[in-house]
């Protein structure tokens, strides 16, 4: 009998849970009006997407005004950075970031770059970790915003994003991050984090795709990038998606409930499966920092990244050579790249992401499939 393939790759997606899809169906059809209309259908959608409102902020521990609504994490990021950027360019044009963020906040940054802004991008250590002097060093006079990822969705490191939020503060920098990997295996509170601005993105924890949430601390202005309407806020005009921002609610409010124990299990299965991995002389990167309990990131040296992802998808199990947000490329690292270290470091990368479905049988069917994949690999290589 055929076996069941096995899916390693829940920092790129997760399902939607069946939970989460019961709430979503009544705003795809009967509760389904637009929310700005003021007849009862309107209402009622209306009545739907406040209380998702109140259970997001609720969940993050801030104010429902604080919450806005967007199409992504990737719009998220684009909104906090580009809007802050804009709105205060007049008090300052630099920014500070990392080597080794997502490609929407380095990208974001290319484009201000265009309009004239100074980006700084602060290199990492050999495991991945900003270091807070550094960072705290790189803030001017004239640094409007610092935007530091809270986990990297690639090596899973999580950086100290407190510490470098208080530097931030006493320099009257704001500051962003983004938390996209982060709700369900750590803290995502923003006031707990010191933090101005915060992106989340529900498809990362059993929510829908298509539906991400910008936390902007009350107070602080913020240019919008979507224009018409005056929804959510001004901050992001357009009809709102309801059936997604009830169904980002709920996943939301779960993956915070089920935290403690959902954490600690992964912990144990990603613990067991990089023993074994190292037992063949694979490579952990960020190995020795802190980490998402669900992330182990490996280098199989010599080895094709491809390649490897090609025969572990024959073998039925799917994962990944990095991030899945560059239309399906197989691209080099650029987080790797910054760990530095020997050139080879980035050969042979995967990235295996746990997820609340993932059980040590499985775990256990994947060591036992490593030594035959690297193998034939090895022997085509030669």
């Amino acid at each position: 009998m055929k076996k069941a393939r096995i899916y390693l790759d829940h920092a790129a997606t997760t399902p939607v849970h069946d939970s989460v899809l019961a709430e979503m169906l009544p705003y795809f059809r009967e509760a389904g009006a637009n929310p700005s209309s003021l007849h009862g259908e309107g209402r009622r959608a209306r009545a739907g997407l406040d209380q998702a409102r109140d259970r997001v902020a609720a969940s993050l521990g801030v104010s429902r005004k604080e919450i806005t609504f967007t199409g992504s994490g990737s719009e998220s990021d684009n909104q906090a950075i580009i809007g802050v950027a804009r709105t205060h360019r007049d008090r300052g044009r630099h920014i500070v970031s990392t080597q080794i963020e997502h490609h929407a906040v380095l990208h974001a940054l290319d484009a201000l770059r265009d309009e004239g802004f100074e980006i700084t991008l602060l290199p990492v250590d050999e495991r991945g970790m900003i270091d807070a002097q550094t960072f705290a060093r790189a803030l001017r006079d004239d640094t409007i915003l610092a935007t530091v990822m809270y986990a990297n969705n690639e090596i899973g490191v999580i950086e100290p994003i407190a510490q470098l939020a208080a530097a931030a503060r006493e320099n009257g920098v704001i500051f962003h991050t983004d938390a996209i990997q982060a709700p369900g295996w750590i803290d995502v509170r923003p006031r707990d984090l010191g933090v101005d601005l915060l992106s989340l993105s529900a498809h990362k924890f059993y929510g829908p795709k298509g539906v991400g949430v910008l936390y902007v601390r009350e107070g602080l202005a913020l240019a919008p990038l979507v224009h018409g309407g005056g929804q959510e806020f001004g901050r992001r005009s357009g009809t709102e998606n309801v059936a997604g921002i009830v169904g980002l609610a709920a996943a939301l409010e779960r993956a915070v409930r089920m935290q403690p124990d959902r954490a600690a299990r992964a912990g144990r299965l990603r613990d067991r499966l990089e023993a074994g991995l190292r037992a063949g002389g694979i490579r952990v990167n960020g190995e020795g920092a802190p980490r998402l309990p669900n992330y182990s990131n490996v280098s199989f040296v010599g080895l094709d990244s491809e390649a490897l992802l090609v025969r572990f998808d024959l073998e039925g199990i799917a994962v990944s050579t990095g991030s899945a947000c560059t239309s399906g490329a197989i691209e080099p690292s650029h987080v790797i790249a910054a760990l530095g270290g020997e050139p080879h470091r980035g050969q042979g990368v995967i990235r295996f992401t746990l997820g609340e479905s993932t059980t040590e049988e499985e775990i256990d069917r994947v060591l036992a499939l490593v030594p035959r994949i690297t193998a034939e690999l090895q022997g085509s290589a030669s």
